[in-house]
């Protein structure tokens, strides 16, 4: 049995209010958890002190049981100091220029070479005379 520390959605509609829970992997996620280890308001300002309500002890001893966080609430106990921040990657070749668009970049650099290269030209040659 894989145990999670995740987010058990509550509150109404546009309104989330989570609990933070330590569950079995297949469990639902509003449904079935072990135990509850506290809260979580995302509609509080972050630096406000009932935003996250946990209690540490308790989520200590679930890591040290081998129970995974997941990668949200990673990066909230990463903030207390309670487990390392996730790894995030970027996805470069998703979000990489296309083929025209590398095209314009390389015309808008080589124009801007030519500008300097005169304005250099222009400058030395006005300094001689």
């Amino acid at each position: 049995m894989t145990v999670r520390i995740r987010l058990s959605r509550g509150g109404s509609k546009k309104h989330p209010y989570y609990r933070v829970v330590a569950a079995d992997q297949r469990a639902p996620r509003d449904g079935r958890f072990i135990e509850k280890l506290g809260s979580y308001n995302p509609l509080l300002p972050k630096d406000h002190a009932e935003r996250l309500v946990i209690d540490e002890e308790k989520v200590k001893s679930w890591i040290a049981k081998g129970a995974q966080p997941t990668e949200r609430l990673q990066k909230l106990f990463a903030n207390l100091g309670l487990c390392k921040a996730p790894v995030i990657h970027n996805q470069p070749k998703k979000s990489a220029p296309k083929a025209k668009a590398l095209e314009r970049i390389k015309e808008k650099e080589e124009k801007a070479k030519a500008a300097a290269e005169a304005a250099a030209a222009e400058a030395a040659e006005s300094a001689e005379a």
